[in-house]
């Protein structure tokens, strides 16, 4: 077994909650040095009566799919390759990254003084082929929302702090002091599940 592994993801705090558990990480990031170009959007649109659990669980195969693609076509040594995707929900509603800075204030006006779920499928893959071992996780944690001041929330976007972000808001910023309660993983709804995460490489044999 290899002594490091791929994430194919562009988030840093995933890289960064990697590090803490100790496991020496390359990245295998899309669209790269004239690499093919890869449609990031296509997989992350969600389809028409998709629940929740299975829109996070279905997208995150679907990266680790491209990733294993990636790998091969980049001719990289052998390693696992993990990939994680979050996204929040209100109910049955999926709340993705924001478009912009007007979408993200209204997704924030429609989670503050509600409580939602954060839901982080996490997925590895070691070899690829008929000989290929993949293992998936997922992790539901529940956040309540202050209620919040359309102008709180005017504040809050401006910083640029939830662009990039499922449901508008990073729980490791500023949006920590809106949320009184949580229940789950904090690290699952920064975006890497630690505990799920080290199961699933400990059952492929790597050393956490």
């Amino acid at each position: 077994m290899p002594d490091f592994i791929y994430l194919a993801s562009q988030s840093p705090r995933r890289r960064q909650l990697l590090e803490q558990l100790g496991v020496r990480n390359e990245l295998l990031l899309p669209n790269v040095d004239g690499d093919v170009a890869e449609d990031a959007e296509g997989i992350e649109a969600v389809l028409p009566g998709e629940s929740p659990d299975d829109y996070v669980a279905r997208v995150t195969g679907l990266k680790l799919d491209a990733a294993v693609a990636r790998c091969a076509r980049r001719g990289l040594p052998a390693a696992p390759i993990l990939c994680s995707d979050t996204t929040v929900a209100l109910g049955c509603t999926i709340y993705g990254k924001p478009d912009d800075a007007l979408h993200a204030q209204r997704m924030l006006a429609e989670l503050a003084g509600q409580t939602h779920r954060v839901l982080t499928a996490v997925a590895v893959q070691v070899g690829a082929g008929a000989g290929a071992q993949r293992l998936q996780a997922l992790s539901v944690s529940e956040v309540t929302f202050a209620p919040l001041t359309a102008e709180q929330i005017a504040a809050y976007v401006a910083t640029g702090e939830p662009m990039g972000k499922a449901g508008a808001y990073g729980i490791q910023g500023r949006a920590a002091a809106f949320i009184p309660v949580l229940h789950g993983s904090y690290s699952g709804i920064m975006g890497l599940p630690m505990y799920e995460t080290a199961q699933l490489l400990r059952a492929i044999g790597f050393s956490v």
